[in-house]
C-alpha cells in the first residue's frame, strides 16, 4: 500500500471511532494540554492499547520534539499504524498483550513521561485493571503522568444517563445516514482488504466478535490510581458517559 492508502484507514477508522465519540477530538486536546503542562513540550510518551496510532498521530502533530511508543495486540489496527507512521523516527510499535505483567519489558524506553490510553481499558476486568494501572506507575518517571479517557458513567444518575444515550443514538441516526461506518461494519470492509484480511483474521482468533468488558465511574478510576501508587488522581474532563482520569506519580 501506499502512504495514501494507509492515511486513508487512518482516517477511516477515525471517523468510525467519532461515530460512537462526537468529542473524541476534545479528550485529546485536553490529554496533549495536561501532556504540555506536566511533561513539557518534548515528552516520552506510551501510547497504551494504541490501536492505529491515533494519539501518537495527534501528539507528534503537535510537540515536533516528542517520541512515542504505541504498544497494542491487535495485529489489523498495529498493521496500518505501521504503514501510517512508516519512515516516522520518533514513533514506534510494540506488540504486547497487557494481560501479561512482563509486557513493560518490551518496551524500548525504561520510562516515560506520559502515558496515554483512550477507549480501551474498559475491555479489562476491574482486578486486571488495577494491576495495570500499578504496571503504568512503574514505567513512569517520577511526576510522570498518565491518562485514561474512557466511558466512565455515574450510576448514581440513571434518568440522566438514559436521555443521554436516547440522544446519542439519535446522533448516530443522523450520521449513519449519512454514510459513517458502524464498528462492525468497519471490521467487515478490512476484512475485505487484500492486505488487511490476515491480520483481521488473526485479530478475530484473538478478540472474537467485541469483548464487553466493564465500566466504572471516574471516582473509581481515580481511587484505583491513588492505591496502585499515584500521589494524586482525579478527572480533568468530563460528558455525560465518558471522562478522562489524571494521574500524577
Amino acid at each position: 500500500m501506499h502512504v495514501a492508502d494507509w492515511k486513508t484507514w487512518q482516517d477511516s477508522w477515525d471517523r468510525q471511532q467519532e461515530w460512537y465519540l462526537p468529542d473524541r477530538e476534545e479528550r485529546f486536546r485536553v490529554m496533549l494540554d495536561m501532556v504540555e503542562a506536566l511533561a513539557g513540550p518534548e515528552p516520552r510518551v506510551l501510547d497504551l492499547a494504541c490501536g492505529t496510532g491515533s494519539i501518537s498521530d495527534r501528539l507528534l502533530k503537535r510537540f515536533q520534539g516528542a517520541v512515542s511508543t504505541g504498544l497494542d495486540l491487535d495485529p489489523a489496527l498495529l498493521t496500518i499504524a505501521s504503514g501510517y507512521f512508516a519512515g516516522d523516527r520518533r514513533v514506534t510499535f510494540v506488540t504486547a498483550d497487557l494481560h501479561d505483567p512482563q509486557w513493560p519489558s518490551k518496551l524500548p524506553y525504561g520510562t516515560y513521561d506520559a502515558v496515554l490510553t483512550a477507549t480501551a481499558l474498559h475491555w479489562l476486568k476491574p482486578e486486571p485493571l488495577k494491576a495495570l494501572y500499578g504496571q503504568v506507575a512503574g514505567v513512569l518517571r517520577d511526576g510522570g503522568v498518565f491518562m485514561n479517557a474512557d466511558h466512565m458513567p455515574d450510576p448514581s444518575t440513571p434518568r440522566l444517563n438514559s436521555a443521554a444515550q436516547a440522544q446519542d443514538r439519535a446522533r448516530q441516526e443522523r450520521e449513519k445516514a449519512a454514510g459513517v461506518l458502524t464498528w462492525e461494519e468497519w471490521w467487515a470492509t478490512a476484512k475485505a482488504d487484500p492486505v488487511l484480511a490476515e491480520p483481521t483474521a488473526r485479530r478475530y482468533e484473538i478478540y472474537g466478535d467485541h469483548a464487553l468488558g466493564e465500566t466504572h465511574s471516574a471516582e473509581w478510576h481515580s481511587a484505583a490510581l491513588r492505591e496502585a501508587g499515584f500521589a494524586e488522581a482525579r478527572p480533568v474532563w468530563r460528558s455525560v458517559t465518558d471522562a478522562v482520569v489524571l494521574g500524577l506519580k
